[in-house]
């Protein structure tokens, strides 16, 4: 794979990627969420997205693949872009 792995990232059992974001409100949350899911939709690549109040977690991996891909880094370097 040939994309950096974003800070704040983490590689969790070779299988996936994963980050916790954290924001001063409910509301900043949700419209991070609803960023990252117009980038999930540009990729056709979607995360799994736990939204909280004052935290969003994002999990990512290639079900086909049943683990990590290019799509993964590609869609975890996207996410920064929009935080």
């Amino acid at each position: 794979m040939n994309e950096p792995l974003p800070p704040g990232w983490r590689i969790v059992d070779d299988h996936h990627l994963e980050k916790e974001f954290t924001f001063p409100n409910f509301a900043d949350g949700l419209a991070f969420v609803n960023r990252v899911g117009a980038v999930a939709e540009e990729l056709d690549h979607h995360p799994d997205i736990y939204l909280a109040w004052g935290k969003v977690r994002i999990r990512t991996w290639t079900h086909v693949a049943n683990g990590l891909t290019r799509k993964d880094f590609v869609l975890a370097n996207k996410i920064e872009l929009r935080l």
